[in-house]
Order: structure tokens, then sequence, then C-alpha cells
């Protein structure tokens, strides 16, 4: 604990640095690229449309919500998804990628995957505003529910930055770990109810048992606050059980990650 306090207390005294490197990094993934920061946003755009084609005109019977079209009660589930997914994917590596910091002794690497997910965030921010737009074009007016998704945000937030302590000190001894990653989340994107609701399982005999097992998955509670604030009006202390459930997992995850992590630091620019 002492250990995630001290950390706390460097962020907070180098803000200016972590941020400053976040924009690099943000700025550095489009560097020789001719459309730059539009491919960014064309394959998560592209998926939607597909999604929506397959199973909002295709494969579906009716919308999920009567009265909201299909891609309003797609848009929230997907949004936090690919943030969670890219930091997840960005963070896990970012070790080797900042290789040349991870070696300076003054340097203390714990804040990289931070700069990551902060560079994430800055996409996931546009993603969002994309999101409000999108209810407003088809006559949604704002709601003070809305203002939860920053709430939402912040909890996907720290929930990935908890996982990517673990993978990214882990991916630096051990290179199939980003592999297993792009595996577990094509699993758990179809795992989380983003295409599909728990009520299209009501006749299975076994589905109180299914519901419970879904909500296990921390995902589920950030996908379900994300369709509470944008569609549903509802708040996330109407669901106790679940925010309790998330953030108990959130803070142990992150207390397991960061104890990971510090143990293997000091070996980090040994392999690198």
């Amino acid at each position: 604990m002492n250990y995630l306090i001290s950390l706390g207390k460097d962020i907070i005294n180098k803000r200016r640095l972590i941020l400053d490197l976040a924009k690099a990094d943000f700025r550095k993934r489009f560097v020789g690229s001719y459309f730059g920061v539009v491919w960014m946003f064309v394959q998560p755009i592209a998926t939607v449309a597909i999604y929506y084609f397959v199973f909002g005109l295709g494969l579906r019977n009716g919308d999920p919500i009567e009265g909201v079209p299909f891609v309003l009660w797609l848009v929230p589930g997907i949004v936090p998804w690919f943030f969670f997914s890219e930091a997840l994917n960005a963070g896990t590596n970012c070790l080797q990628e900042y290789s040349y910091l991870v070696k300076k002794v003054v340097f203390r690497v714990e804040v990289l995957p931070i700069i990551k997910m902060i560079s994430c965030l800055m996409v996931h921010l546009i993603f969002v505003l994309i999101m409000l737009g999108l209810y407003l074009c088809f006559g949604w007016f704002p709601r003070i529910y809305w203002i939860q998704v920053i709430y939402y945000t912040g909890a996907v937030f720290l929930f990935s930055i908890a996982l990517i302590y673990f993978t990214s000190a882990v991916q630096v001894f051990f290179k199939d770990m980003a592999q297993i990653i792009g595996i577990c989340l094509q699993f758990g994107m179809w795992l989380t109810p983003i295409m599909w609701q728990e009520e299209q399982f009501a006749d299975i005999s076994f589905y109180p048992v299914f519901c419970r097992l879904i909500r296990l998955n921390p995902m589920y509670y950030i996908a379900a606050g994300y369709r509470d604030s944008m569609l549903m009006g509802n708040w996330f202390w109407e669901r106790p059980g679940l925010t309790l459930y998330f953030w108990a997992v959130t803070i142990a995850m992150l207390l397991i990650g960061l104890k990971v992590f510090k143990r293997l630091r000091p070996h980090f620019s040994d392999v690198l």
C-alpha cells in the first residue's frame, strides 16, 4: 500500500512530464502516415458498421429496446471495449517500446503504462464525442445521466491499468504474452454483452446461473454502465452489488499487478 501511495504522489508530481510524453506518444502513431489520425478511427467505425449490418439488419428480431434504434444500443457497449482493447494491447508492449527509458536509472518506469493509457484515453474521448453526436443526430437531447460516462471512463481506465501493470511486466520475460492478450480480447468481446443481450438466452434451463457467470466479467459492468448512462437513465449506485464487485476486483488486480511489476522491475534493463 505504501508503494501505491508513493507511486500516486510521483504521478502527481510528474504530471506535466507524463502528459507531454502521452501527447508525444499519441502523435508518434501517425508519423509518416498520409492520412494520419484518420486511420485510428477508420477500423473501429468500419467495425461498428459491420456489426450494425450483421446484427442490426441481418440476424436480429426487433430492436433490443423498443423505440431505440439498434445502433444507439450498440455504440455505448462497443465504445468502451475499443478503449479497453486498445489500451491493453498497447500497454502490454509499453516497456519494450520505451526500453531506452527503462534503462535510465533516474526514470521511474511505473509511469510508462500511465503514459500509454493517457494516449489511448485521448482517442477514447474523441469516440465519446462521436457517440454523443450520434445521439444528437437521432434527436436525443442531452440528459443528466450522460455525465456518468465520465465515471465509467475512469472505471475502465483503472481496470485497464491494473491489468497492464501485470501484462507489461510479464511481457518483458515472456514474449508470448501479447499474443495471449490478443486471443483473450477476441474471446472477451463475445463474452461481454455488446452485440447480444442476456434476455436472448432466457429460455435455457440454467439462465440464472448463466447471468451470474456473465456478470463475473468486469467489462460487463462497464458496458452496462455506458448503456445505463446513455439509454436507460440509471445511476451507478442502482447497481450496488455489481459496483462493489467491480471495484473489489479492480483494486485486487491493481495491487497484484503492482506487486508483480515491482518484483520484476530490477531485471527489466538486463532483459531489454
